[in-house]
Formats: structure tokens, C-alpha cells, sequence
């Protein structure tokens, strides 16, 4: 099969976006404002990382469409609040509508909470810890279409064997490249996007 022109889409402002943007509001405003852009705030690593986990086996749509109701679940995703949930908060959780009511999904949330916290205290950050897998500098890579985007990676591999390690959940090679992709650590849009 030959080349094929990149499906891309145009919204009102007449920007071309990758294909995904296309589906609401809320995905264009993730799409244009975070998705491959860098971050260096620990908070919203923790609020990505959550949320990726949350997103297993569902659509990004289903999250993105429940984000202000998981920060105000989560305490707006503040790491030290949520590594010291107890038994009662964690019991609200599973009863709150507004998120994704799985077991292992929101027990997962907590440990990886406590787990940076750990870091904290020895001084460390998580984002910090995820940047020098690519020694600080995005990997910026050139597709011409969203299906030549891979689900995983060596380097999504090899982080999320490290963070199982360190006893993380909800970090399979998958959910990892696609926490890779919403950080900013690996930029996916594709070549003729206006947001590359």
C-alpha cells in the first residue's frame, strides 16, 4: 500500500490537528495545551500518572471527560493528601460516581502517591526521576500518521520495569507510553500538525 495523506482535522480556528483532537472540546484543549508539551511540575506527573492508570481498558475520552471530577476527588491531585488517604477516604472513592470506581485502579492511585512521597523525603522528585531516562530532552519523533504511533517502546518497557520495581502499579510499557506522550517526554504529533 502506498503513501496515504495524514488524516488530520480542521477545527473552527482553521489549525490542523491530529485526528484524535477531532472527538470534543475537552480532547482539542488536552490536544493543543498539553499533549507533548514538557512539564517539569511533580504535581501534574502524579495527576498523569493517575489518570493513564484510570484510563486502562477505557477510551482517553472517558477520562478527560471526568478530569475535574477526579481533582475533586483527588484533592486536585496533591501528592502528600493522597499518601496519607485512609481506610474512609478510600471507601469514598470507590463510591464516587465521578471517577472510575475500580478497586486496584484507585488502591494503585494511593501506593504510587505514597511512593513519591517517599521520594520527597530522600530528597527526590518523580518527574525528575522520569526525564533522566532521555537525560532531559524530549524525544520529539516525526510520523506522517497516527497509526504509525507504536502502544510501547524500549523505553517504555524499561521505565516501567524500573517503576514496578519500585513497587508502582498501573504502569505497564503501554500506560507508560502514553504517560510518556501526555508529559511532554515524548512528542507524537504528527509532522503536519500545527501543535508538533
Amino acid at each position: 500500500m502506498g503513501w496515504q495523506m495524514p488524516v488530520l482535522f480542521f477545527m473552527e480556528d482553521n489549525l490542523m490537528r491530529c485526528e484524535w483532537a477531532n472527538s470534543s472540546e475537552a480532547m482539542q484543549e488536552y490536544h493543543d495545551k498539553e499533549w507533548g508539551h514538557p512539564s517539569h511540575d511533580e504535581q501534574y506527573f502524579f495527576e498523569m500518572l493517575t489518570l493513564e492508570g484510570a484510563q486502562a481498558g477505557l477510551s482517553w475520552s472517558t477520562i478527560i471527560n471526568r478530569r475535574q471530577t477526579y481533582r475533586l476527588a483527588y484533592d486536585n491531585f496533591e501528592i502528600e493528601k493522597i499518601a496519607n488517604y485512609d481506610a474512609a477516604k478510600r471507601t469514598a472513592l470507590l463510591q464516587d460516581k465521578g471517577i472510575i470506581r475500580n478497586r486496584l485502579k484507585v488502591d494503585s492511585s494511593i501506593n504510587n502517591a505514597q511512593l513519591i512521597e517517599k521520594m520527597h523525603r530522600n530528597n527526590e522528585k518523580f518527574f525528575e526521576y522520569i526525564w533522566h531516562f532521555v537525560d532531559n530532552k524530549p524525544i520529539i519523533n516525526h510520523y506522517s500518521d497516527m497509526s504509525e504511533i507504536p502502544a510501547q517502546t524500549e523505553l517504555s518497557q524499561k521505565i516501567s520495569k524500573d517503576l514496578k520495581k519500585k513497587g508502582f502499579r498501573f504502569v505497564g510499557p503501554t500506560i507508560i507510553y502514553s504517560f510518556l506522550q501526555a508529559v511532554g517526554v515524548i512528542n507524537d504529533h504528527v509532522d503536519t500538525c500545527d501543535f508538533k
